[in-house]
Parts: structure tokens; sequence; C-alpha cells
């Protein structure tokens, strides 16, 4: 059974940073994509990012380029979101996700298998 925990939300002033770790435990990561997504009330799940199985390639939504970075580490099958500059418009629950591809995607429907989310909130 693989099971995905989602750990290091919270609430944050805007400008402040967060680190989000997701734990993978059935499944070795090492040979899969992972990625974030995130969804705020009354939307849609949207992606924030995604890394490929070596950690060598990652890509990222226009909205948080350049504040986010996503890193893996695979010998602890933890992927990890560093959240920097944090803005209002960033509260929402956080998704960590497991593709069942080796190469970076943006879409969920690459994603095979889904954490339970931790919320962030960035008060202004």
């Amino acid at each position: 059974q693989v099971q995905l925990v989602e750990s290091g939300g919270g609430l944050v002033q805007a400008g402040g940073s967060l680190r989000l770790s997701c734990a993978v435990s059935g499944r070795t990561i090492s040979d899969y994509a992972m990625g974030w997504f995130r969804q705020a009330p009354g939307r849609e799940r949207e992606f924030v990012g995604t890394i490929n199985w070596s950690g060598g390639s990652t890509i990222y939504a226009d909205s948080v380029k350049g504040r986010f970075t996503i890193s893996r580490d695979n010998a602890k099958n933890t992927v990890f979101l560093q959240m920097n500059s944090l803005k209002p418009e960033d509260t929402a629950v956080y998704y960590c996700a497991n593709s069942y591809l080796r190469d970076v995607n943006p879409a969920p429907s690459k994603y095979d298998y889904w954490g339970q989310g931790t919320q962030v909130t960035v008060s202004s």
C-alpha cells in the first residue's frame, strides 16, 4: 500500500517561508517523478511544480517560479517544497503526488498516488 504523508504546513505571514515535506512509503520513489499541487477554497486543484526521478529537472507554475523550489532525497524516499516570499494568494491545501512516469509532467492525470494534503495559510 503506497502512502504519501505531507508535513510542514502552517500559518505564516506574507513574505515568510515554509518547507513542506512528503514522506512516501510502500513504493521506492527513485524511479518516478514527484509533484506538488494545491487547492484553494472554491478553486480547482492546480499544479505547483514537479521534479523528475533523479532531481535533475524541475518545472514550476508561473505563479510560484523563482519563489518555490522542489527537491528530493531518494535515499529517504522524501520530497520537499521550499516556499519563500509567500503571498496571501499562496493560501491553499498543498498535495504531494507520485507519478508513474520518470520525467516531469504538470498534468494531474500523470500521478497515481496522492497525499492527504497539508494546509498552508499566508496572512497579509
